[in-house]
């Protein structure tokens, strides 16, 4: 590994700590043996991904967006109801294809949840679905019965 692998993955950990909660960055990027980072022209980390997908893209923002891999390593490093939005079985199909959850269909969340906030989407036995961007509160997913609860970014098809 180099000094500037280590270096960004140092940097990498920390802004999953800080995004997620502490210790998800090490459950996120456990070494850079298990990882590949696409880098922008300028040499900046675009892309981090797993033998088994994309774990997260760092966003020009300084945040990162959650890859169907990432949402995976999310659940496992963090208890429920953390970033989780829960929906019923009636959506888990489009879900899972990649279509939006909808407040009406949203069981629970995870109350600190705030709009723009990275979650990860899943059914009442706390598989994932999908992974995406809030666009409501906690509170409001709850409340409404109309509305975009979640903008999916990725579904997980794959129910296994």
């Amino acid at each position: 590994m180099t000094d500037a692998d280590e270096r960004d993955l140092g940097q990498l950990r920390t802004v999953a700590d800080y995004q997620f909660g502490r210790g998800v960055g090490a459950a996120f990027f456990p070494g850079m043996d298990a990882l590949r980072i696409d880098r922008t022209s300028s040499g900046r980390p675009s892309q981090v991904h797993a033998a088994s997908g994309r774990v997260v893209t760092y966003a020009v923002d300084g945040r990162f967006t959650l890859g169907v891999e990432g949402g995976r390593r999310l659940l496992d490093a963090l208890d429920p109801p953390a970033y989780r939005v829960v929906v019923g079985e009636e959506s888990e199909p489009f879900v899972r294809d990649g279509k939006n959850a909808f407040a009406k269909f949203v069981r629970d969340a995870d109350p600190r949840i705030r709009p723009g906030d990275e979650v990860a989407v899943v059914d009442e036995s706390d598989a994932l679905l999908a992974v995406g961007r809030a666009e409501l509160s906690a509170d409001a997913m709850a409340d409404f019965e109309t509305g975009m609860a979640v903008k999916v970014r990725s579904g997980h098809a794959d129910p296994a």
